[in-house]
Parts: structure tokens; sequence; C-alpha cells
């Protein structure tokens, strides 16, 4: 991608003849100037003014992957409802041997919206697609006799003591995206950048001298202020003003970088590994326009259960049964209100999931009636990897069903380094390894499981220890024959949904699931709560914390929060009361710990640290029928829960930057 802001020559026109008005769809045919590869562009208007664009070749060599968005859209796109045919009409003119096609949505009682597609170069100025003619398409092609041909590192690509073969050579597509008259973008989760996205090129001060980066990774603690993705990707950008609200959304599971340039109305470029162009525009113009515009795309967050929204107490790990109970009492005998306690991964035996060691927990359900007694829950931890273990029943059944993620070949399962040691990969892109996987948590197959008891999602992103980059390798193949890196974003979402699933099933009427993922694409939102991750104890990292959720609250994910107190390291008195008073107001409410870190409960400081804790978490009890209240307008309306003070006084400058205040707001 070029690094200055001079507008190149587009090289991709429309050709001639080829542009039409087919029912609610405007489609259109363009090639590059040497490839002569054509290219098809449908445009099509849903009902609520938003606007979906899509580009594909006309005959590709083999088939892209393009299914990311029936994994992110509810009912497999089902719900979509797209504008009458009768309510659009289609203009052209010719101007200085420029040719223009206007396409107006006109519906009564409701804002007129036009899109105009000019054919050389082609543009769709709708929030300005490709008007600065960076759009990219890299054509698929036949891989050339000599590897010596292969300059770029095209078709293969070493990384350290791996090489990612791509089987289909170079694919990668791009555009830029213009927020004309805008000051100011945010989005993009999951990055420890200001709320307000830097700038990535230029002369600008502070610009980052990298792209945001948006590929799925197991960081094990995050640095500040880095566009450096992390365990999450939400291709969702949004701009506001006094005026109005314009936000954008890219569906492309594949490893992603975005150039950010706000200067002078300069695009915002983003340019994926592989896959298709998939992008729905929400024009607004309110702000409540554009969230309605992007739920009927995405879906609504739904309703949580009370106790969800309650305190959750968490550490990796808590010893055994007796440890379990003993804090569950202390919590009485202080008068801290809880909800849930937590259990990692040492529960298990020897880290098999759906499996409890006896030694340390001999009656898991004397804990969960315990707990349920006074009205608490209790979560456990299972992890997308699986112990390679002949005698493992979860093991055996996915390997004898193949549902396991395939190497490159596709002749054997892949195995990788994990908690438990060697492991295979759940592929929960093959709906009948999804189906078997959310069988596992019905209460006749997990054992010693119980309805009060709730799941948690970890080290999804995928995690392979001794992976590149601590993942799975890019070639890897999916169900259908797709390549890990086709789906690569994808993968938490589709573990959190099989989860939820599972759980909403267990019982003869069901009830509404909790489940925490790490990892999170569009779509989450439909099938849990998330968390920032593997934070440090310091007051940057509790600083980050607001921006980083509110950015999430903006993007759609709403049911978000971060580790009170650290995972990483011991805070000190004044910080750890701190964070719980910030805490209060996260939308998911969890300390955690790391099992190096020292134990620090609310009772074991002293006063008036204890006292102050004790009475922050009151609050959040005394505030949680508002809680309840305010997802509830979220589940109906679409709104964020968290605000920051920009969206409501956009009028004022400053607010439009201000990322250490949060605003929870029905």
């Amino acid at each position: 991608m070029p690094k200055t802001g001079r507008k190149p020559a587009s090289s991709y026109k429309v050709v001639k003849g080829r542009v039409c008005l087919k029912g609610n769809t405007l489609e259109a045919v363009v090639q590059h100037e040497q490839a002569k590869m054509p290219l098809k562009i449908k445009v099509r208007f849903l009902a609520n003014s938003a606007i979906r664009a899509r580009v594909c070749e006309v005959e590709p060599l083999v088939p892209r992957y393009d299914e990311a968005f029936k994994h992110a859209l509810p009912d497999n796109r089902e719900s979509l409802v797209y504008a009458s045919p009768d309510d659009l009409v289609m203009s052209s003119t010719t101007v200085d041997g420029v040719t223009s096609h206007v396409i107006t949505y006109d519906r009564a009682g409701k804002p007129t919206v036009a899109v105009r597609m000019t054919e050389d170069p082609w543009t769709l100025p709708v929030m300005q697609l490709n008007a600065s003619s960076y759009f990219h398409f890299e054509h698929l092609r036949r891989r050339p006799d000599s590897i010596l041909e292969d300059v770029d590192a095209c078709w293969e690509e070493p990384f350290e003591e791996w090489v990612d073969v791509k089987k289909r050579g170079p694919e990668s597509v791009g555009i830029d995206i213009n927020f004309e008259g805008f000051e100011h973008v945010y989005g993009l989760p999951e990055h420890t950048t200001p709320l307000a996205l830097k700038d990535t090129r230029g002369d600008v001060e502070g610009a980052y001298d990298q792209r945001y980066r948006l590929f799925n990774l197991d960081i094990f603690g995050y640095e500040m202020d880095t566009p450096m993705g992390l365990y999450s990707s939400i291709l969702f950008m949004m701009a506001h003003s006094v005026e109005t609200t314009a936000g954008v959304l890219w569906l492309n599971a594949s490893k992603t970088w975005v150039d950010v340039v706000t200067r002078k109305a300069k695009p915002g470029l983003r340019r994926h590994e592989s896959g298709t162009m998939d992008i729905f525009l929400f024009p607004g113009p309110s702000i409540a326009d554009m969230y309605s515009q992007y739920a009927d795309v995405v879906g609504k967050t739904p309703l949580p259960r009370e106790f969800a929204l309650g305190y959750h107490q968490c550490r990796w790990n808590y010893d055994d049964q007796a440890d379990v109970l003993d804090i569950n009492a202390k919590f009485h005998e202080n008068n801290i209100p809880y909800d849930v306690l937590w259990l990692d991964i040492e529960y298990t035996d020897g880290k098999r999931y759906f499996t409890w060691d006896h030694k340390l927990f001999p009656d898991p359900k004397l804990i969960q009636n315990e707990l349920a007694q006074d009205g608490h829950k209790l979560v456990t931890i299972t992890d997308p990897h699986i112990y390679v273990d002949s005698k493992y029943r979860i093991w055996k059944e996915g390997a004898e069903n193949g549902y396991f993620v395939k190497e490159a070949d596709g002749s054997s399962d892949y195995t990788g380094s994990c908690w438990p040691g060697l492991s295979s990969w759940v592929d929960f892109t093959n709906p009948a390894a999804s189906k078997w996987m959310s069988e596992q948590y019905h209460l006749d197959n997990f054992p010693e499981s119980t309805a009060d008891m709730f799941v948690w999602n970890d080290i999804n992103k995928p995690a392979v220890f001794e992976g590149p980059e601590h993942t799975m390798p890019r070639s890897l193949k999916h169900y259908g024959g797709w390549e890990h890196c086709d789906v690569h974003n994808l993968y938490g979402l589709l573990q959190q949904k099989s989860t939820y699933e599972g759980l909403l099933l267990r019982e003869s009427v069901p009830k509404r699931p909790f489940v925490l993922s790490r990892s999170f694409f569009a779509g989450s939102h439909r099938y849990g709560a998330i968390w920032t991750g593997d934070n440090g104890a310091d007051w940057e990292h509790l600083r980050m914390s607001v921006p980083m959720l509110l950015s999430c609250n903006l993007s759609g994910m709403l049911f978000c929060g971060a580790d009170v107190g650290r995972f990483f390291g011991n805070p000190p008195p004044d910080l750890l009361t701190r964070w719980y008073q910030l805490g209060i107001w996260y939308p998911f409410f969890r300390a955690h710990a790391h099992f190096s870190s020292e134990r620090c409960e609310p009772w074991l400081l002293s006063e008036p640290h204890v006292s102050y804790i004790r009475n922050a978490i009151h609050e959040r009890y005394r505030m949680l029928p508002y809680w309840y209240t305010l997802f509830h307008k979220a589940s109906v309306t679409a709104m964020s829960v968290l605000q920051p003070l920009g969206i409501k006084f956009p009028s004022k400058a400053k607010m439009l930057t201000e990322q250490e205040v949060l605003i929870v707001l029905a």
C-alpha cells in the first residue's frame, strides 16, 4: 500500500454496457486495465437504508472463501430485509466523458438515499468507496512453473522456521473508504489504542508507523498504545459529528490491515489476505438510525440473565473443593455480595475437558448445589483443543468422526501443543462437529454438571503454543476444503456459538445461557460476554480498559469487561480499590488472577480498603435493576450500554477524543 497521500491513478474501470439495476440490486462488471480479469460488483439496498456492496470474480479459477457472513449474520442472512424494487429508480448521465449512474431509494416518510457509481474510474461515493482509487483485487492465477518466479513470496511465505504455502496463490483484496466531513473515526476492536483511532500514515504528530492489524492471537500480556491486534477482530468503523453518524462493516475473516488517515478526509484503507469484498454501509443519519441499521444486519444483543450482571470471582485456580466452599463462605461472612465463582483448567482430569479431577474435587455436584442454595452459580472452562488420548472419550469420538482440523493436505488430523500436551482442535466450521461439541454440554454428557453451571471458552483464537505466532499454520484444512487463513478470525465466534447452543438445549425448558469467550468477531454479541484478556497490575492497564470497552460497545460488543485488579502481577491496595470502583461500571464485572499472583479476594485487604471495595460491590448490586433495564433496552433498540462523552456531546470538539470517561446511560 502506498505510504504517501497522493491519489493513485485507478486501474479498475467499469466495462462499457455492463451496468444495470436488477430488482433491488445494482450490478456492474469492472476489470483491471492490464489483467483484464472481470469482477462482478453487486450493490443491494436494504429496507432500512443500509447498503451492501459485494465484489468477486465473474469466473474465478477456483472458488474463493465467501462464507463469513453466514456466521456473522443471524439466521444465515435470512433475516435481512431488502428494499422493494418499486422504491428504486436508476438514471444515467455522461459529463466530460465520465458516465455516472444514480440509484435513488425513496420511501414515504423516510430520508431519501441516493447512490452514484462512476465508471472511469469506478467509485461508489456512499461513504466514498474507492474515491481515492486504492481498490485492489488480486485475481486468482496459476502457480508459476519455477519457484524462482515467486519473487514476492506470493505462493510461499517464510516466517521464522515455518513456511506458509499458499495453494491458491496471492488473493488479497482492499479498498479505501472515506468518511467525508468527519474528523475522527472509532472502532476496530481489539487494540490498545486511543478511542478515536490514530493515524497510521503521514506526518501527523503521534501517528503510528504501522497499520492496524486484525488477526486474532494469544497475547500473553499486552503492550499499551499499539495498533497490533489482540485476541479479537470486528471490522467495524464509525464516524460521528453534530449533524450525522455513519458506520461501515466488512465481513472478512482473514488477516487484515487497516490504514487510518484523518487529515483532510483522507481515506481509511483496508486490505485482507484472502476472501472477497462484502461491505455493509450504514448511513444513519442519526446515531440511533445507524445502530438500528447495524443491528438489522448482525442482530441485537440478547438480554442476559440477571446473575450474569452481578459480581464474578475467578482465579487460575482455586485449589480444590474445600477452597471453593471456603471462598463462598467468606463472601457471606464479610457481607460482600457475589453471583458466580469460576474454575480454571485445573478442575479437569489432566486438562481433559468435560471431566473432573476427583482428587481435588471429589463431589462437583455438592459444590454446585451448595452455591445454588444461596443463588450462586459456577462457571467452568472448556478450551477448543482436545488432548490426544485414545482412552479419552471426547478425543476418540472426534477422531473417529473426522471432527478435527486437518493437516494442509487433508490426510490426517492436525496436532499441536497446548495445555494438556499434544492436542487436536475441533473444526467448528463443520456443522456436525459444532453440533457434536454442543451436545457435550448436555447434563447426561457432562458428568456431574448441573443447570447451575455455565461455561468459559478460552484461548480460542485459536492458541497453539508452538505454532507460528502461537496459532495454527494458515495452510491447515477446514470443513469444505477451506484453508485456516480464510476462517481464522471466525474461530472464537464459532466455538462460543456452539457452546451457547449446547447450554440452551441442555434442559427441557430452554433458559438463557451464559458463555464468556476470549476471542470474538462480528456476531459474537449474540452468544454471550467477552473480556479484554491478560492485563497487568498497573495504572496504565486500568486506564486503557475504558477506551477498550468503549470501542467494543461502539462496535456492537456490549457485554464486555476487563479483569478487575489484573491478570498478571500484584496490585497495591490503592490500585485494587480504584479498580473495583471503576469495575462496577463495566458491563461484565469479574475479578481474576494468574496462579503466580498473590491471593487478593476483597476481605484479604486491610481497612479502609476492604470497606471501600465492599461498598463498591454493594453499589453494583443497588444498580443491578438499572443494568438489567439498560440491557433490555439494548436488546430492543440496539443502542450501546456504554457511551463516550463524544457520542452524547458531539458539538464540543474536545469531547470527540475524550476516552477516560464512560457514560452508563439508558
